[in-house]
C-alpha cells in the first residue's frame, strides 16, 4: 500500500509501490492487492484491517513514516496491530543506515494483527531495497511462524 496524499489524488506518479512490488516478489511472495490512499489515519487503518481481516500474511506500506506533520502511517499501524515487533523495525533503520545519514528519522512500525504481519516502509522508492535487505529471512521467518 502507497500512503501519500498527491499519488492518492493522481498528481504524483507512484514510484514506491512498484518498489514494494518488486521487494515482495523477492520474497517469493504473492501480490494480492495493491492499493493507494491519502494520509490519512482513518484510511490507512481502514486498509489495513480490510487486509489483515481478509487474510493476508503480510502486508507492506511504503510513505507517511517521516516527520511531516500528515505521516501518520506509524499510528495508523499502531491502531490496528496487536502486537508490535519493534525488532524488524529496529533492523530495517539499521540495514538503511550504510545508505543515508537520514535513517533515524523513519519512524516505520511493524507489528502483527491475527495472522497478518505488517511493515511499514520508508517513502523512498530507493529505500525499499535497502532497509528490505536487513529484513529479509527475519519477515519470511515471521510469516511462516503465523502460518503455524
Amino acid at each position: 500500500m502507497t500512503i501519500s496524499d498527491s499519488r492518492s489524488r493522481g498528481e504524483a506518479e507512484d514510484e514506491g509501490g512498484p518498489a514494494l512490488v518488486e521487494f515482495a516478489l523477492a520474497l517469493g511472495a504473492e501480490v494480492a492487492a495493491r492499493d493507494i490512499v491519502p494520509d490519512e489515519r482513518a484510511e490507512i487503518e481502514a486498509q489495513l484491517r480490510l487486509w489483515s481481516d481478509a487474510g493476508c500474511d503480510l502486508i507492506l506500506t511504503t510513505g507517511g513514516t517521516g516527520f511531516a506533520p500528515r505521516d501518520v502511517t506509524p499510528e495508523a499501524t499502531r491502531a490496528v496491530i496487536e502486537r508490535e515487533a519493534p525488532g524488524i523495525a529496529e533492523a530495517m533503520r539499521l540495514a538503511s543506515r550504510d545508505h543515508t545519514a537520514l535513517w533515524m528519522v523513519s519512524r516505520g512500525v511493524a507489528g502483527v494483527r491475527g495472522r497478518s504481519l505488517i511493515v511499514n516502509f520508508p517513502g523512498s522508492p530507493k529505500s525499499i531495497p535497502e532497509a528490505g535487505a536487513g529484513v529479509r529471512d527475519a519477515l519470511l521467518h515471521a510469516v511462516k511462524l503465523l502460518r503455524s
